[in-house]
């Protein structure tokens, strides 16, 4: 698992001149501008930008955030979004890196290479964020999507990816140091001699649906121990394994097993990272808490929302709150319309209800219901660090989501 990333501060630019003069810059200016047809908030960002309005960006690993200042004395949170890259997707972004001497040479001379870019994304790693992928947020109760004060933050940045094409890496999820770490260890086990291979062996879910199609039916495994039974020695001495720890894993391990023997194999094909929240949300104690952090690179809060999110959703809800995505018009349609109907029961004053991909906010309230690839509701209430928290679990019927958390905002 990597460290975690420090979150830099810059000072945005100003003056009037072009946002970003490279084209990796420009780059980012286009995703947000190809993201929506909203001509004016755009043009009204850019003034903010070049006004100064911006004030210093906070970059951490999927987003960038900053108070930008609007028409009101206090200052809106406003922050941007962009989906981190997977560890497998990582792997072969360096591959990629590692596989021609020039594209490092290129990063460290604070050059983009066009070819890197290319052939990542031949590779299926998207680098430059996608217009689809920029998932902008604001305190301000403007509806666009973005907001001026949003779109303010976005050019203000295209100068500092401009200077620094790290800075795309690390809102992709790791930090200079540690592309710059993980390469030098990609060269020097290229250059090591190889070992014999190991066996080639097949994936655990292909052994087992062998097994039981060619197995005759046996009885009931038994219910798992509450606790493992303990190690038969100690770990070696310089490990830095604990074995407490060990025997807490090996209890883990084989409750898991026995749900997929179950039939519930939702956790059968997690990554690291997913793991780690599914560890978290079992309650382990705070030292194993914080150690989770530590390893995943993540910040507290962000790993706190996405424990609470798997234990309202489990692995979909880890993607509903890390992924936006595009559903199917009329699902959204017929969602928006039975929440207007359910609303005007449920309030006399107006309630302005806002729609995003598969996002309907309720501006006014502080509740965001999301729908999930499994076609469920997921319903988020807006907290005070501005993020938006999974509140209550999921449902097929976008009311009965809304109903769950509804009264939690009226006191």
């Amino acid at each position: 698992m990597s460290p975690s990333l420090p979150g830099p501060r810059h000072a945005p630019a100003r003056g009037r001149r072009a946002f970003a003069a490279t084209w990796w810059g420009q780059a980012w200016v286009a995703a947000l501008e190809d993201s929506t047809l909203d001509a004016g908030r755009l043009s009204r960002g850019r003034t903010y930008a070049r006004k100064g309005m911006v004030g210093p960006v906070t970059i951490a690993p999927g987003q960038v955030k900053a108070a930008v200042q609007g028409s009101r004395p206090r200052p809106y949170r406003s922050s941007v979004h962009l989906p981190v890259l997977t560890d497998t997707r990582w792997d072969t972004l360096l591959d990629t890196i590692a596989a021609r001497a020039g594209h490092l040479a290129a990063l460290l001379d604070g050059e983009m290479p066009a070819e890197l870019v290319d052939d990542a994304r031949r590779a299926g790693v998207p680098l430059l964020p996608q217009p689809t992928e920029l998932d902008p947020d604001c305190s301000c109760p403007d509806w666009g999507y973005p907001c001026k004060h949003a779109a303010a933050l976005c050019y203000a940045i295209a100068a500092t990816i401009d200077a620094d094409p790290f800075v795309l890496f690390a809102l992709r999820g790791r930090s200079r140091e540690e592309v710059l770490t993980q390469l030098r260890a990609c060269r020097t086990a290229a250059q090591e001699t190889a070992a014999p291979p190991a066996p080639t062996g097949i994936p655990a879910a292909a052994a087992y649906a062998h097994w039981a199609e060619h197995t005759a039916r046996l009885p009931e495994p038994p219910a798992p121990a509450r606790h493992a039974t303990a190690l038969p020695v100690a770990p070696p001495s310089g490990t830095g394994l604990a074995t407490t720890d060990l025997e807490r894993l090996m209890t883990d391990t084989a409750a898991r097993a026995a749900r997929i023997l179950a039939g519930d194999t939702a956790s059968l094909h997690l990554t690291q990272h997913q793991d780690a929240v599914r560890i978290a949300a079992s309650s382990p104690g705070p030292e194993w808490f914080h150690r989770l952090i530590q390893n995943t690179g993540t910040k507290p809060t962000a790993f706190a929302r996405l424990t609470r999110a798997w234990r309202h959703g489990g692995p979909t809800g880890l993607t509903v709150v890390e992924h936006p995505h595009t559903p199917d018009s009329a699902a959204m349609t017929a969602a928006r319309t039975a929440l207007n109907t359910a609303l005007t029961e449920m309030t006399t004053a107006p309630v302005s209800l806002r729609a995003w991909r598969n996002r309907l906010t309720l501006t006014d309230h502080g509740i965001q219901l999301r729908l999930g690839p499994d076609a469920r509701w997921y319903p988020c209430l807006q907290e005070d660090d501005g993020e938006w928290w999974p509140a209550a679990p999921a449902d097929t019927d976008p009311v009965t989501a809304l109903t769950a958390v509804w009264q939690r905002t009226r006191t």
